[in-house]
Formats: C-alpha cells, structure tokens, sequence
C-alpha cells in the first residue's frame, strides 16, 4: 500500500518586526482513503497520536508495535489503519506534531536584545526554552534523530524544520549587530551555535556522569550563545 501522509504543511510567509518570516500552516487531515474524519474521528487520531508519544517514553521505537498503541488508545487495529498506513507513518505525525511546536523556538531569537545585559538574558531564555522542548519532547526527538541517521529523509527533512527556521533567525540577528563586521559567516555562526543545543541537551546523562554538573554546562550555552552573537574578537593565528 501507498503511504498517504495524514497531514499536509503547507507554507505561508507573514511580515513580522524582524521581516519575513516562515509559517508552517496545517492543511485538512485525511483518513488513509483520502476522506476528511469527523469530530469523532480527529479525536480517535489525536489519541493513537497521543498513546504512541506516551509508549516512545517507556520503551524503544524498534519493538513497538500496533497492537501496543491500539492497546493503549483502547481501540483496534483496524480502526488504526484507517487514519495511519503503518507503524512509521504514525512515528511522522508524532514528529510533525513536535516540529510545529518547534517552530515557536524562533520567536526566543527574533527581534530580541543582544547586546550588554540584554544579551545575556536573550541568550539564556533561548538555551532555556530549547531545552524545556527537548525535555518536553525527548522521545520524539530520539525518533526523529535515529531514522535521520539511517538515512529517512522524511525524518531528516522534519528535522531540519526545526532547526533551520532557528538558524536563520539567529543569523539575521547577529548581521544585525556585528554588521559588516563579522568575522565569521553568519550563517556559520549560527548554525554551529544551534547545532550545540540539541546535542548538549540529548547528554545531560552523560555529563552528570562524568561528574560534570549540568547547571555549569547550561551556563557555558548560554555564553557561547552570548559570545557567538555578539562576536568578540580573537587573536589572529
């Protein structure tokens, strides 16, 4: 059988303050045979969406299987298959559902204060809000980030959504304040600077058992964040 995505995204622009800016708007969803679900049906979707989300947090996504989201959802698997083709096509609505909630992390980079202790705040209220959404959505992103790895391009590509519209947020604001200045590409900078995040946030685990405590770690994100918008120069080599 054909996989039929269940949502659609489609993309509209909106001026804002810092300019033109990307929006991901939701199209209609649809049942695997093409029919727009009800009420009744939308809710039935939302808790296979949900129950899926709640099984991601206690066990692998390798040995999940149908039978254990129906379970949970209190329903069957035929009426699964009616909103979800397969196991991964239910994996990409979780993911797109996080996606979306991503996108607002853009709204903790534009049109913000950079310079002096208003930077500093800048800095912490986005390392803080990434990593509040990582915690929200660390099952997903685990997801999202292994079938990247192996090669879906599905899962890569909803994972550059949420990274991207990031990094050209936060390389318009450096341009803004280090002008022709810059040393280093903006788009560079800022990529490698929200690149950070969601690898220092996936190894709290790892860090805390080095020893390493994570205030100290969130508190080196926050100043390179600082430090990497607002340029500060460094000897020549």
């Amino acid at each position: 059988m054909t996989l039929r995505p269940i949502t659609i995204a489609t993309v509209a622009k909106s001026e804002t303050a810092s300019g033109t800016r990307t929006k991901r708007a939701a199209a209609p969803l649809r049942a695997v045979d093409g029919r727009v679900p009800g009420r009744r049906g939308l809710a039935t979707r939302k808790r296979l969406v949900e129950c899926t989300i709640d099984l991601l947090g206690s066990s692998s996504y390798r040995d999940l299987k149908v039978t254990d989201i129906t379970r949970a959802a209190g329903t069957s698997p035929a009426t699964f298959y009616q909103y979800f083709v397969d196991l991964e096509s239910v994996l990409l609505a979780v993911a797109e559902q996080a996606v979306e909630e991503g996108q607002q992390l853009v709204d903790l980079i534009a049109g913000r204060q950079w310079g002096g202790a208003a930077g500093v705040t800048s800095a912490e209220a986005l390392v803080d809000g990434f990593l509040d959404f990582y915690r929200t959505h660390r099952p997903t992103l685990r997801v999202v980030d292994l079938l990247s790895i192996e090669g879906d391009r599905r899962f890569r590509h909803l994972r550059t959504l949420i990274l991207n519209g990031m990094t050209k947020a936060l390389a318009a604001e450096i341009e803004k304040v280090q002008g022709k200045g810059a040393e280093v590409d903006p788009m560079a900078m800022a990529g490698a600077l929200i690149g950070l995040l969601p690898q220092m946030a996936g190894h709290q685990g790892g860090f805390e058992a080095w020893d390493i405590s994570f205030a100290h770690v969130r508190e080196a994100m926050i100043r390179l964040i600082y430090w990497g918008v607002t340029g500060p120069k460094i000897p020549k080599r």
